[in-house]
């Protein structure tokens, strides 16, 4: 709360005195006030960035995408609407961060999955991984990968991108395994072409890099997301892969698989850089960045996973705590 130094005495609001100079108003930092970056500007630029996802997942899987998207939005919006209620809060629902929780759900689930997959996803990622610590701003976990690790274990065979039927023209440019999959289990590489446009199998936010990549570039020019964290990524995984490929003599495929297969593009732009759930210094940012590169690759090569990308944040969100004590800056003066 601010206050207003004064004289003791009090002085008539038209006195000379009082006009001879400015008030003093003294307030807790921050001092810049910017009327724009409030949730609801974020959210919208976030929904925008999504955008060319959305519009390609439907695209290429066709009812799979709507009727996962619609399932996972609503279910968000209507567990919010229920857990704020029941915790006698005013609604949220204005700010659109359910919203951007269900597309962010859908799109990183399978379109094959059974509806009540994505359903029951959507009440865990707002119910535990955002109300139960408090709402908007107070979660520990990123909500969505909250919601998203509890049905990959609860139903773990249901989470495998399966064939799609009904899909003319692409059946069999979206049936069969993944590429992180065909590469881990078969030593199978596909087309680099087909990583980085998206016709491939997977989940539907993540099988196009190009689209991610639009989207997470139009975050970070209107620094609604900090670039520091999507460097640290993928300057950590391709230095991994790209070790790991020269040990192998793989001539370059197996870096660009782990660079433009899977979810890394859409982690590194739309997961890992939620602003309530990585660090607040530069610093920081870094080694979150460079620490959720390496887990992914860890867990990559050396796991019964394919894909890393929703442990990986999940573990450094859980250290994000510390690296802000570890990186807060020290204040002039102190020893």
């Amino acid at each position: 709360m601010s206050d207003t130094i004064k004289n003791k005495e009090p002085i008539a609001p038209d006195s000379a005195d009082e006009r001879s100079g400015p008030l003093i108003h003294v307030a807790p930092s921050p001092h810049i006030n910017d009327a724009t970056a409030h949730t609801q500007r974020m959210m919208t630029d976030v929904i925008l960035a999504l955008l060319p996802i959305i519009a390609l997942s439907i695209y290429l899987f066709k009812f799979y995408a709507v009727k996962q998207l619609l399932i996972c939005v609503v279910a968000c919006m209507g567990s919010e609407f229920l857990f704020v209620r029941m915790r006698g809060k005013a609604l949220t629902l204005k700010d659109c961060s359910a919203v951007v929780t269900g597309i962010i759900l859908a799109l990183s689930l399978p379109g094959s999955a059974p509806w009540f997959v994505g359903a029951l996803a959507s009440v865990v990622a707002i119910g535990i991984g955002k109300t139960l610590f408090g709402g908007l701003g107070m979660n520990i976990f990123n909500p969505a990968m909250v919601g998203r690790a509890f049905v990959m274990i609860a139903f773990a065979q249901l989470m495998g991108a399966g064939s799609y039927e009904n899909v003319t023209g692409l059946v069999d440019a979206v049936s069969g395994a993944t590429p992180l999959s065909a590469l881990k289990f078969n030593d199978l590489f596909m087309p680099a072409s087909s990583l980085f446009w998206g016709t491939t199998n997977g989940s539907l936010g993540e099988t196009s890099s190009a689209a991610c990549l639009l989207g997470g570039l139009f975050l970070v020019l209107r620094k609604t997301i900090s670039w520091q964290i999507p460097s640290g990524i993928l300057l950590s995984v391709a230095l991994i892969a790209g070790i790991t490929d020269l040990i192998g003599s793989h001539s370059g495929l197996f870096l660009v698989h782990h660079l433009f297969a899977g979810a890394l593009m859409f982690g590194v732009f739309f997961i890992a850089t939620d602003p309530v759930t990585s660090p607040l210094t530069p610093k920081g940012k870094w080694i979150f960045g460079i620490g959720t590169g390496f887990l992914i690759m860890v867990i990559r090569l050396f796991s019964g996973y394919p894909e890393g990308v929703m442990f990986a944040v999940l573990m450094m969100n859980a250290v994000t705590p510390l690296i802000n004590r570890w990186t807060n800056p020290q204040p002039m003066g102190e020893a």
